[in-house]
């Protein structure tokens, strides 16, 4: 476990380690896991450039007047849009595009509860099962547009002069069996649903990353975290789950953010180290330093079965077949709108 005492070392370095001006993009940031990272992050760097994205500009207002009392030397920039379609997510893009040469963080929390216990899997299989753009919403919110922001925006990141990082918040370490005849999980059963969508997003962050060996991915599972997300549970079901506090939450996804713990394969600035106990982590390929991380709420690396288990579906092609499919589904959304 890496302690939270190191945790805030790490994060306390930062301002001196890192440059100034460091630009950061987070999506799904107006509640939740998001928001409080973007707050941290805010707090401890120098005179950052964020784009926050969300739907509702009411909280955003809220969270533009904390982020400038947190850091008053930032730039805060808010964009509207509901990340669960795909067309949103080129619109977002372009607009970034237009206003950045580089990104340094790319952050993705959009609206994905925690999977720890069933119940809260199965009420969000029960809302929206589709969008409309024909994707289940679990699907498209944990995979399907992550995957579109991160390949639209790569080029940014690769141009960046020193961190370039990306982090996406889900079920990282919680990797199970994939069943290759349905990467949506339209028809998956709820026991193993954790389990396929976790490893449906590693394999997929693992295309990304395959030409990718100046910029690191970590995909982490952050443990229970109470956010509105589970507001619909009630008392007695809450009272029953083991919380990871907020605050901790955003100091700890800031480590993972800016850790050198996490660096990149090759090249660029890696982030801040502590000292020589502080070891760089082992990636989804076996190795320490692969660029591309599974990592659980303690900051630690999946565990051997894990990795074995990924080991075993990359053997098979699977990353191939998982890219394959995505493709198809860009292309196929693409055409619907087209027809719209």
């Amino acid at each position: 476990m890496v302690f939270l005492s190191i945790v805030h070392a790490s994060n306390s370095l930062i301002s001196t380690t890192l440059p100034p001006k460091l630009v950061a993009v987070f999506i799904g940031a107006t509640s939740g896991i998001g928001k409080v990272t973007l707050k941290t992050f805010a707090k401890y760097t120098t005179q950052p450039r964020i784009y926050f994205i969300g739907r509702s500009q009411e909280a955003a207002d809220l969270i533009l007047t904390d982020l400038k009392t947190l850091n008053a030397g930032g730039e805060y920039n808010f964009i509207k849009a509901d990340v669960s379609l795909m067309r949103n997510v080129d619109a977002v893009c372009i607009q970034i595009k237009q206003k950045e040469k580089f990104i340094n963080l790319l952050f993705l929390s959009p609206g994905v509860a925690s999977f720890d216990r069933s119940s809260i899997c199965l009420e969000i299989k029960k809302k929206n099962t589709e969008t409309l753009e024909r994707i289940h919403l679990l699907a498209a919110l944990n995979y399907y547009t992550r995957i579109l922001f991160i390949t639209s925006l790569l080029p940014l990141l690769r141009a960046a002069p020193n961190l370039r990082r990306i982090i996406s918040v889900g079920g990282g370490t919680q990797e199970g069996p994939l069943d290759a005849a349905d990467f949506p999980a339209l028809r998956i059963p709820l026991p193993q649903l954790r389990g396929h969508l976790s490893t449906l997003v590693t394999l997929g962050l693992e295309a990304t990353a395959r030409n990718e060996a100046t910029v690191s991915i970590v995909h982490d599972y952050p443990g229970t975290v109470k956010t509105p997300l589970l507001n619909y549970m009630s008392e007695e079901q809450m009272s029953a789950l083991m919380f990871v506090p907020l605050e901790e939450c955003g100091e700890r996804h800031l480590f993972l953010a800016t850790s050198g713990r996490f660096r990149a394969a090759e090249g660029g600035c890696n982030g801040v180290m502590v000292g020589e106990g502080d070891e760089v982590a082992v990636g989804t390929s076996g190795t320490r330093g692969s660029g591309m991380y599974s990592v659980g709420p303690d900051c630690e690396s999946a565990s051997a079965e894990v990795l074995e288990l990924l080991a075993g579906l990359k053997e098979k092609g699977m990353v191939d077949e998982i890219w394959r499919h995505t493709e198809g589904e860009f292309t196929r959304v693409t055409e619907l709108s087209e027809v719209r």
